[in-house]
Protein backbone atom coordinates (compact mmCIF):
# COMPACT_ATOMS: atom_id res chain seq x y z
CA UNK A 1 0.00 0.00 0.00
CA UNK A 2 1.35 3.59 -0.81
CA UNK A 3 1.32 6.41 1.18
CA UNK A 4 -1.42 8.99 1.13
CA UNK A 5 -0.46 11.92 0.52
CA UNK A 6 -1.97 15.04 2.45
CA UNK A 7 -3.68 18.33 0.94
CA UNK A 8 -3.05 22.04 2.30
CA UNK A 9 -7.10 22.30 2.72
CA UNK A 10 -8.55 22.44 6.17
CA UNK A 11 -9.24 18.77 6.71
CA UNK A 12 -12.24 17.78 9.34
CA UNK A 13 -10.95 15.38 12.12
CA UNK A 14 -11.58 11.67 11.99
CA UNK A 15 -10.41 10.26 15.43
CA UNK A 16 -6.96 8.22 15.35
CA UNK A 17 -6.47 4.79 15.02
CA UNK A 18 -7.86 2.18 13.05
CA UNK A 19 -11.46 1.71 11.10
CA UNK A 20 -13.35 -0.80 9.62
CA UNK A 21 -16.50 -0.75 7.58
CA UNK A 22 -19.72 -1.83 9.33
CA UNK A 23 -21.37 -4.56 6.98
CA UNK A 24 -24.87 -3.84 8.03
CA UNK A 25 -24.43 -0.19 7.51
CA UNK A 26 -22.95 0.17 4.43
CA UNK A 27 -23.61 -1.00 0.79
CA UNK A 28 -21.48 -1.09 -2.23
CA UNK A 29 -23.94 -0.65 -5.70
CA UNK A 30 -23.65 -0.27 -8.84
CA UNK A 31 -25.47 0.53 -12.32
CA UNK A 32 -24.82 -0.18 -15.92
CA UNK A 33 -26.70 1.09 -18.90
CA UNK A 34 -28.89 -2.15 -20.36
CA UNK A 35 -29.48 -1.22 -24.24
CA UNK A 36 -29.12 2.33 -23.87
CA UNK A 37 -32.45 2.78 -22.29
CA UNK A 38 -32.64 1.61 -18.75
CA UNK A 39 -29.91 1.28 -15.70
CA UNK A 40 -29.82 -2.38 -14.55
CA UNK A 41 -28.68 -1.70 -10.42
CA UNK A 42 -26.39 -4.32 -8.69
CA UNK A 43 -24.28 -4.57 -5.37
CA UNK A 44 -21.95 -6.82 -3.62
CA UNK A 45 -23.02 -8.36 -1.08
CA UNK A 46 -19.61 -9.22 0.62
CA UNK A 47 -17.22 -6.61 1.11
CA UNK A 48 -14.40 -5.40 3.75
CA UNK A 49 -12.00 -2.49 4.22
CA UNK A 50 -10.51 -0.12 6.74
CA UNK A 51 -9.38 3.55 7.80
CA UNK A 52 -5.84 4.31 9.24
CA UNK A 53 -6.38 7.51 10.74
CA UNK A 54 -3.80 10.40 12.50
CA UNK A 55 -6.51 12.47 13.37
CA UNK A 56 -7.15 14.15 10.07
CA UNK A 57 -8.94 13.07 6.75
CA UNK A 58 -6.35 14.32 4.38
CA UNK A 59 -3.66 12.66 6.11
CA UNK A 60 -5.87 8.86 6.37
CA UNK A 61 -5.10 5.40 4.50
CA UNK A 62 -8.21 4.14 3.07
CA UNK A 63 -8.20 0.33 1.58
CA UNK A 64 -11.11 -1.96 0.79
CA UNK A 65 -11.85 -5.65 -0.52
CA UNK A 66 -14.80 -6.72 -2.56
CA UNK A 67 -16.07 -10.35 -3.06
CA UNK A 68 -17.26 -10.54 -6.61
CA UNK A 69 -19.05 -13.80 -5.84
CA UNK A 70 -21.03 -11.89 -4.06
CA UNK A 71 -22.64 -9.83 -6.47
CA UNK A 72 -26.51 -9.80 -6.70
CA UNK A 73 -28.56 -7.71 -9.53
CA UNK A 74 -31.83 -9.37 -8.29
CA UNK A 75 -31.63 -12.05 -10.89
CA UNK A 76 -30.33 -15.46 -11.18
CA UNK A 77 -29.00 -16.03 -14.80
CA UNK A 78 -27.70 -12.76 -14.85
CA UNK A 79 -25.48 -12.68 -11.81
CA UNK A 80 -24.29 -16.42 -13.28
CA UNK A 81 -23.29 -14.89 -16.56
CA UNK A 82 -21.21 -11.65 -14.69
CA UNK A 83 -19.29 -15.20 -12.65
CA UNK A 84 -18.00 -15.97 -15.71
CA UNK A 85 -14.77 -15.39 -18.10
CA UNK A 86 -17.29 -12.79 -19.83
CA UNK A 87 -17.38 -10.26 -16.94
CA UNK A 88 -15.38 -10.87 -13.57
CA UNK A 89 -13.99 -14.51 -14.03
CA UNK A 90 -14.21 -15.26 -10.59
CA UNK A 91 -12.59 -18.51 -11.22
CA UNK A 92 -9.32 -16.72 -11.81
CA UNK A 93 -10.69 -13.54 -9.54
CA UNK A 94 -12.03 -13.72 -6.62
CA UNK A 95 -11.73 -10.25 -5.69
CA UNK A 96 -11.61 -6.44 -6.27
CA UNK A 97 -8.98 -4.28 -4.40
CA UNK A 98 -8.84 -0.84 -3.55
CA UNK A 99 -5.75 1.10 -1.53
CA UNK A 100 -5.90 4.66 -1.53
CA UNK A 101 -2.64 6.84 -2.58
CA UNK A 102 -4.16 10.27 -1.93
CA UNK A 103 -7.21 12.27 -0.19
CA UNK A 104 -7.92 15.81 -0.94
CA UNK A 105 -10.58 17.75 1.13
CA UNK A 106 -12.22 20.83 -0.09
CA UNK A 107 -11.98 24.22 1.70
CA UNK A 108 -15.67 22.97 3.15
CA UNK A 109 -14.25 19.90 4.73
CA UNK A 110 -17.04 18.21 3.83
CA UNK A 111 -16.50 16.75 0.23
CA UNK A 112 -13.41 15.26 -1.37
CA UNK A 113 -11.26 12.87 -3.63
CA UNK A 114 -10.13 9.53 -3.01
CA UNK A 115 -7.60 8.75 -5.06
CA UNK A 116 -6.53 5.16 -5.17
CA UNK A 117 -5.26 1.89 -7.33
CA UNK A 118 -8.30 -0.18 -7.78
CA UNK A 119 -7.13 -4.08 -9.24
CA UNK A 120 -8.76 -6.89 -10.64
CA UNK A 121 -6.87 -9.52 -11.24
CA UNK A 122 -3.85 -8.17 -13.24
CA UNK A 123 -5.19 -4.76 -14.32
CA UNK A 124 -4.32 -1.98 -11.37
CA UNK A 125 -5.90 1.66 -12.71
CA UNK A 126 -6.29 4.63 -10.93
CA UNK A 127 -9.70 5.94 -9.78
CA UNK A 128 -11.07 8.82 -8.58
CA UNK A 129 -13.92 8.55 -5.75
CA UNK A 130 -15.85 11.74 -5.01
CA UNK A 131 -16.32 11.91 -1.50
CA UNK A 132 -18.74 13.47 0.81
CA UNK A 133 -17.66 13.08 4.75
CA UNK A 134 -21.39 12.35 6.59
CA UNK A 135 -20.22 13.32 9.97
CA UNK A 136 -19.37 10.99 13.48
CA UNK A 137 -22.07 10.06 15.66
CA UNK A 138 -22.42 7.75 18.72
CA UNK A 139 -25.41 4.79 18.71
CA UNK A 140 -27.30 4.00 21.08
CA UNK A 141 -24.54 1.18 22.19
CA UNK A 142 -22.36 4.04 23.13
CA UNK A 143 -20.43 3.31 19.67
CA UNK A 144 -18.66 6.08 17.28
CA UNK A 145 -19.44 6.04 13.99
CA UNK A 146 -18.80 7.67 10.99
CA UNK A 147 -19.86 8.02 7.93
CA UNK A 148 -18.98 8.77 3.67
CA UNK A 149 -20.66 8.59 0.65
CA UNK A 150 -18.59 7.80 -2.35
CA UNK A 151 -19.11 7.49 -6.26
CA UNK A 152 -16.86 7.04 -9.32
CA UNK A 153 -17.26 6.28 -13.05
CA UNK A 154 -15.62 2.93 -14.28
CA UNK A 155 -14.79 1.56 -17.64
CA UNK A 156 -15.28 -1.96 -17.75
CA UNK A 157 -12.78 -1.73 -21.11
CA UNK A 158 -10.26 -0.82 -18.62
CA UNK A 159 -10.09 -3.94 -16.71
CA UNK A 160 -10.60 -6.37 -19.06
CA UNK A 161 -13.88 -6.77 -19.34
CA UNK A 162 -14.97 -6.20 -22.95
CA UNK A 163 -18.04 -8.59 -23.50
CA UNK A 164 -21.15 -6.80 -25.20
CA UNK A 165 -23.89 -7.80 -28.01
CA UNK A 166 -24.14 -5.32 -31.35
CA UNK A 167 -27.92 -4.82 -31.74
CA UNK A 168 -29.56 -5.23 -35.08
CA UNK A 169 -30.84 -1.89 -35.08
CA UNK A 170 -27.40 -0.28 -33.88
CA UNK A 171 -26.25 0.13 -30.73
CA UNK A 172 -25.21 -2.26 -27.82
CA UNK A 173 -26.60 -4.63 -25.54
CA UNK A 174 -24.50 -3.30 -21.89
CA UNK A 175 -22.93 0.23 -21.95
CA UNK A 176 -19.37 0.69 -20.98
CA UNK A 177 -19.41 2.84 -18.23
CA UNK A 178 -20.17 1.36 -14.68
CA UNK A 179 -21.45 3.84 -12.25
CA UNK A 180 -20.18 2.57 -8.63
CA UNK A 181 -22.02 4.55 -5.65
CA UNK A 182 -20.88 3.73 -1.52
CA UNK A 183 -22.72 4.42 1.70
CA UNK A 184 -19.98 3.56 4.21
CA UNK A 185 -20.27 3.30 7.90
CA UNK A 186 -16.89 3.26 9.69
CA UNK A 187 -16.51 1.69 13.59
CA UNK A 188 -13.71 1.50 15.49
CA UNK A 189 -11.89 -1.57 15.18
CA UNK A 190 -11.70 -4.04 17.78
CA UNK A 191 -8.36 -4.16 19.72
Amino acid sequence: MTDTTSTTSSSPTIPAGRWTIDPAHSEVGFTVRHLGLSKVRGQFREFSGSVESNGRLDESKVSATINLASVDTNNEQRDGHLLSADFFDVEKNQTLEFHSTKISVDPSGVTGTITGELTLGSITRTVELATEFNGIAVDAYGTTRAGFSATTTLSRKDFGIEFNVPLDAGGILIGDKATVELEIQLVPAES
